[in-house]
């Protein structure tokens, strides 16, 4: 399940328009409950986002023209712990389906847990900080995101990816370099 389904409904068009026209595409209030639904009983097994980031000049297109898709992963876990505060996820199902669960279902092999021996990929998330998203914080080389004007109440802080730290509060460190998944047979 992707993340802009889980936030983004079909009330959202006459704001955002073709900056969130995805495939598949936002749909009702009620089939976002429904997915959400589906996140907390298990019938829906991760909740992940694909990364698509069209220029603003390519999104703002007629709607048959601008492409699908659009920047996501910036934003989409702190999305995602938005909700565990208004109590519709708890942080544990969030954890589940975003790290154990893809692991589990491709068999990567150590990763998507803190376990002795498996590789570090960690986010070190500030659970109290308030802060809106603007131009001026996005990441993307794109500079823009159906998120603006979206006041989170968490941000992360760093991100370590093998063990190595890769983002700390807004600096990238370029020279630390991922390396091929693993996967089990």
């Amino acid at each position: 399940m992707c993340v802009h389904h889980l936030w983004f409904d079909d009330s959202d068009y006459e704001r955002l328009g073709t900056l969130i026209k995805w495939n598949p595409a936002i749909k009702t209030k009620n089939d976002r409950e429904k997915l959400l639904e589906g996140v907390l009983n298990d019938k829906i097994d991760v909740i992940a986002t694909d990364h698509a980031p069209h220029t603003s000049e390519e999104k703002n297109n007629s709607y048959f023209m601008a492409p699908s898709g659009g920047p996501l992963v910036q934003h989409s876990l702190v999305a995602m712990l938005e909700l565990t505060r208004t109590g519709i996820l708890s942080v544990e199902k969030v954890v589940e389906k975003m790290c154990h669960a893809p692991a589990d279902l491709f068999r990567i092999e150590k990763r998507g847990y803190i376990k002795e021996g498996y590789w570090a990929d960690l986010i070190i998330i500030d659970p109290d900080k308030v802060w809106q998203v603007k131009k001026n914080n996005i990441l993307y080389k794109c500079g823009w995101s159906p998120f603006e004007g979206v006041t989170f109440h968490n941000k992360i802080m760093a991100t370590f990816v093998n063990g190595n730290l890769v983002y700390n509060e807004g600096i990238f460190n370029e020279s630390a370099k991922g390396i091929p998944l693993r996967f089990l047979i």
